[in-house]
């Protein structure tokens, strides 16, 4: 018998001088409660530092950069209706599925640069951030004719003649702004993995000034019009990329950037798969409410639709960078842990990031229930498509609350690199259950928008969301550790080869 086990023996032997038995036992199971709570509470305060370190810049930086869509499209409102129309057919549709690709392409980094971070492999930072470029440019290529055939296009889609055409001219005008892309998001990545969201969010500040200065100048005083609007947006992301590229160049990342390198070239097909996977599972998800837009184009009244749901669409698009936020922020954090091997760091991460979000979420169901009509204000003053604004907000407002929970969910899976595996949820979910669900709301039930909007969200957004909830709430978060500790391991091998 040892000495502890002795020592245990005797302390029940000693008799109870002061305390009853039952008076020990609940003080005992109360102080053994306050430290369990303040261990907890001390946890989630650990964890909350970690993750708003990455979620706080990453909100400021995507609301600074969207901020700039909507304020082109807030000038483009006050022009008049066509020609927000026209702007935002071309900017939520054909720059929007664009977008969608090209942004979940980039997200494969946050799955390697997180995990390599993580594992402190801190070289191949670099060299997946290369791999990134080379990857998006030549998809952007690829997808070059998206813009320049944007007006055909939109007339078979069924969009009217004057904004197809219009629409045409200003995706045409966006053909800058459609390679920024491809630069631009690895590079967030690539800096949002170490904990560099500061400078992010700094840059896009600056780009965000710039625009507003710029777009009042063109716009307002010069009467350059709507391709003024867009040629500011071209100039403003261009900017970003400007100041990101320069501080990861010029001594910003150390340890992570050690130049130019040949090794970019290596492994290209195997990167390119996960970015494919990666491209398409976000792509799905961006996707599916640019459809949204496309079919209420073939609706009566389609103008009047299309600026309503337009306006309604940027309120969410702008409130989701707070979700996004999160969905970065979890993904970094999720890949972190599992590369250092911590499968309940990456389990407790999940928990707190999808619990703070859905908070914030709630608050934001509420403003927007309350607060439409004052937002519409800022897009347009027809009273006509305030109206149609109004019918539309409680929709708006129950897509911001699923948002609030859906995309910190696609953040655990691009953290853990499920990618494939999610975009064949996505695709069951959004397009072979939502979007016929909107088509029969709208079109063989005559619900219209609201039909669509309705359909697609309940059909679609809310039941993959419970899917994804499902996943990640049965994952073995240790098997997952052990799997990112032999996939960062792979990886660095065949960068060498």
């Amino acid at each position: 018998m040892s000495s502890n086990q002795t020592t245990r023996e005797d302390d029940t032997k000693v008799p109870l001088l002061e305390y009853s038995s039952s008076t020990i036992l609940t003080k005992s199971m109360v102080e053994e409660q306050q430290d369990q709570d303040q261990s907890l509470s001390r946890r989630v305060w650990i964890e909350s530092k970690k993750l708003w370190r990455i979620v706080g810049p990453a909100i400021f930086s995507r609301i600074a950069s969207y901020s700039m869509f909507v304020v082109s499209q807030a000038f483009a409102g006050h022009l008049g209706d066509l020609e927000l129309a026209g702007l935002s057919i071309a900017s939520s549709v054909i720059c929007g599925f664009d977008f969608g690709l090209l942004l979940g392409m980039a997200s494969a980094l946050e799955t390697l640069c997180g995990q390599a971070y993580g594992a402190k492999k801190y070289y191949m930072l670099g060299v997946y951030l290369q791999r990134s470029w080379i990857v998006l440019f030549f998809c952007g290529i690829l997808t070059l004719p998206l813009y320049i055939f944007a007006t055909p296009i939109l007339k078979l889609l069924g969009q009217p003649e004057d904004v197809a055409q219009l629409s045409g001219v200003v995706a045409f005008s966006f053909i800058p702004l459609h390679f920024s892309f491809a630069f631009q998001f690895p590079l967030q990545r690539f800096l949002q993995s170490q904990l560099k969201n500061n400078v992010i969010a700094w840059v896009n500040l600056c780009a965000l000034v710039i625009h507003l200065t710029l777009s009042w100048l063109f716009v307002f005083k010069l009467q350059f019009g709507l391709l003024g609007t867009s040629l500011i947006l071209n100039i403003s992301w261009w900017l970003i990329v400007i100041g990101l590229f320069g501080y990861t160049v010029f001594g910003g990342c150390p340890e992570t950037w050690t130049g130019f390198s040949f090794e970019a070239f290596s492994g290209l097909w195997e990167f390119l798969k996960l970015s494919a996977s990666s491209g398409v599972m976000l792509c799905l998800e961006n996707w599916y409410y640019r459809i949204l837009i496309v079919m209420t184009g073939n609706l009566q009244n389609a103008k009047i639709a299309v600026d309503a749901l337009s306006i309604c669409m940027n309120i969410n698009g702008w409130e989701m960078m707070i979700p996004l936020a999160f969905f970065a922020g979890t993904g970094v954090r999720v890949a972190n842990e599992l590369g250092a091997g911590n499968g309940k760091g990456a389990k407790f991460a999940t928990i707190v990031s999808v619990t703070q979000s859905i908070v914030i979420g709630i608050f934001f169901w509420i403003l927007i229930l309350f607060f439409h009509n004052e937002i519409s204000y800022i897009f347009t003053n027809s009273q006509v498509v305030l109206e149609a604004v109004h019918k539309l907000s409680i929709l708006l407002a129950f897509t911001v609350l699923l948002n609030s929970v859906q995309p910190i969910l696609s953040g655990v899976a691009v953290g853990s690199g499920w990618q494939s595996y999610v975009a064949y949820i996505n695709l069951g979910c959004y397009y072979l259950l939502g979007v016929p669900l909107g088509f029969a709301m709208g079109w063989i039930f005559h619900f219209g928008v609201m039909g669509i909007w309705a359909g697609m969200i309940f059909g679609g957004t809310a039941i993959q969301t419970v899917i994804l909830a499902i996943i990640t709430a049965r994952c073995d978060w240790e098997k997952e550790a052990e799997k990112a500790s032999l996939h960062v391991d792979k990886w660095s091998k065949r960068s060498h080869i």
